[in-house]
């Protein structure tokens, strides 16, 4: 069985101003880094063979801050790398729904194509790592979008709340992707 632990990458000075980040690259604030501290502790006894990680550096900073726990590769994948929100970028919610009520967000990347890209993202760990246990990086949208993969796209409510630093898991079993455990935040001390 392939076991992802999907963590959410620590908070950014956007996330805290509601701000829409999309593709835009933020670093972690101080309480990212905690967050992405905490993190490091939750796995630190378990057998972690790698860490995938988006390439933006809010998720490439917390995965480098996770693995001074565990020490293991660390690997930057582009199929993870938050989706493109276009001109929507660096609004907060309600100026983004006065501008775009209908969420028709100019020169946004197309759903469809994102979803492609995060199940390619999906099969290259599983064929990398089949039966072990990863962790992945990753962004709100990117987390959510998973879940309704491996849910059959109607269980996972996508206004489900995603905390900073929080810990889902997803499990491959004979041919299918499951959600064990959603947004496991018990870890999270430091915020």
């Amino acid at each position: 069985m392939t076991t992802i632990y999907i963590a959410r990458h620590g908070e950014t000075d956007w996330n805290k101003t509601g701000r829409l980040q999309g593709s835009t690259d933020i670093p972690l604030n101080k309480s990212g880094e905690a967050q992405a501290i905490d993190c490091g502790r939750f796995f630190q006894n378990m057998p972690i063979e790698a860490i995938y990680t988006s390439p933006l550096k809010r998720a490439s900073e917390t995965a480098r801050i996770i693995n001074e726990t565990l020490g293991v590769l660390i690997i930057p994948i582009e199929e993870f790398k938050e989706r493109s929100f276009g001109k929507a970028e660096g609004m907060t919610y309600e100026e983004r729904t006065k501008v775009f009520p209908r969420k028709n967000y100019p020169e946004q990347e197309n759903f469809k194509a994102f979803r492609r890209r995060l199940l390619a993202g999906l099969n290259k760990i599983h064929q990398a790592y089949p039966q072990q246990k990863v962790a992945l990086v990753a962004h709100g949208a990117v987390i959510h979008t998973l879940f309704q993969i491996v849910e059959n796209h109607d269980f996972f409510p996508q206004n489900a709340r995603l905390s900073n630093g929080g810990v889902s898991t997803i499990h491959y079993i004979d041919g299918k992707w499951w959600l064990k455990e959603y947004n496991y935040v018990d870890h999270l001390l430091n915020t």
